[in-house]
């Protein structure tokens, strides 16, 4: 994805906490190996934190920043590789990474309150409003 011509990532995770959020989806281990090897951050990123009842925010991390925590922290601490003999769909970045990006004074940060709202809406009616109208 690009973001006025720069491309960028974009990185979404519910609820509190920093763990879980992948950098790549895989279920090969030698790939998942493969890829904490060649990983070096390349592009900003936005994250989103949803936490439905409560706060979370929108999150902007530039690939300088990245860079200096994943040059903090070596490659082994900031990628989270899966265990092996699971099945976990891909290659983290570590919570202790993603907890520094968060923290980091160059970061942007849009808090947000998430609310969940009951919203009345029966997709069959709608469809038969909506056909009987054609």
């Amino acid at each position: 994805m690009k973001l006025f011509g720069n491309p960028i990532s974009i990185k979404t995770k519910s609820g509190i906490g920093y763990s879980g959020v992948k950098l790549i989806w895989t279920v090969d281990a030698d790939n998942a190996i493969e890829f904490q090897n060649k990983y070096a951050p390349s592009c900003d990123m936005i994250f989103v934190q949803i936490n439905w009842g409560n706060n979370g925010g929108l999150f902007y991390f530039p690939r300088q920043v990245q860079e200096e925590i994943f040059n903090l922290l070596g490659k082994e601490n900031y990628i989270k590789l899966p265990p092996k003999g699971t099945n976990p769909r891909g290659v983290e970045l570590s919570s202790k990474a993603l907890k520094k990006l968060v923290e980091h004074n160059n970061t942007k940060k849009i808090d947000i309150t998430w609310i969940k709202e009951e919203i009345e809406f029966n997709a069959f009616k709608r469809w038969i409003d909506l056909w009987a109208q054609e």
